[in-house]
Parts: structure tokens; C-alpha cells; sequence
């Protein structure tokens, strides 16, 4: 009984940390993917333009669930390592990504700003953006 309730507890953590999520842009966005290594320059500001197309990053709230997976799970960088990565950056005249509240805020934006990226649940995409990453 024991070891089923551990099972239970680990496989609702992979269930909720290993969430589906996607990078999505604007339905017209001129590139139909990206990889994981442009996509993780991006969202880290050390690349501005994909194959001549400018990008945008947009990441989700601080205190967000989604954020926190992005960070651990995507970029594999834990929270007080890229505090300390922006913090050097911010001297070399770097800002990190814009920041939007909500998945729904974060479409609306990518869907109204050419270039825009965001990253959301795949549950919660909409018919406004297009798929460039999955992870």
C-alpha cells in the first residue's frame, strides 16, 4: 500500500512538473519552428534575430507555476542562478524578456507584437498563434 502511494505521488509530479507545454508566435510568424538551442538564446537574450526574422520573448509572471517550469524544466537553470545570470547581463546592457500575467496575456501580446515568442500549457493555446516548439 505504501510503495502504491508513493508511485501515485511521483507520477502526479511528473503529471504537473512535466506539463506540455509549447513556444507559440503569431499565426504569421515567417518561421515554422524553432529549436532548443535557439529557443533557450532567445529567451535568454543572446539572440535577437532567428534566420534574419527579429524575435520578442515573452516570458510568463515571476510567481507563476508556468514560469517556474519554463525555468527548471526548459532552460534547466534554477531561480537564484538566473537572477545572477540577469544581474550580469544587466551590466553588459541586457534586459530579460518582457513580462506578461496570464497564458491568455501572453497570446494576446505574441498575437498583437511582430516577433513576439511566448511559452504556454498546450492545453491553453488558441486558434491565434502557431506551434514553433514543444518541449
Amino acid at each position: 500500500m505504501k510503495n502504491k502511494i508513493i508511485l501515485t505521488i511521483i507520477f502526479s509530479s511528473i503529471t504537473l512538473f512535466g506539463a506540455e507545454f509549447a513556444i507559440v508566435a503569431d499565426k504569421n510568424f515567417q518561421l515554422d519552428s524553432l529549436n532548443a538551442k535557439q529557443t533557450k538564446d532567445i529567451f535568454l537574450m543572446k539572440r535577437q534575430f532567428v534566420k534574419g526574422v527579429k524575435v520578442v520573448p515573452v516570458n510568463a509572471s515571476a510567481t507563476s507555476k508556468q514560469r517556474d517550469v519554463f525555468e527548471k524544466m526548459f532552460l534547466k537553470m534554477p531561480r537564484h542562478r538566473l537572477t545572477k545570470y540577469w544581474t550580469k547581463m544587466h551590466f553588459q546592457g541586457v534586459r530579460p524578456p518582457i513580462v506578461q500575467a496570464s497564458s491568455k496575456s501572453i497570446q494576446l501580446f505574441v498575437k498583437n507584437v511582430e516577433g513576439a515568442l511566448g511559452y504556454v500549457p498546450k492545453s491553453e493555446i488558441d486558434a491565434t498563434v502557431k506551434v514553433l516548439y514543444e518541449f
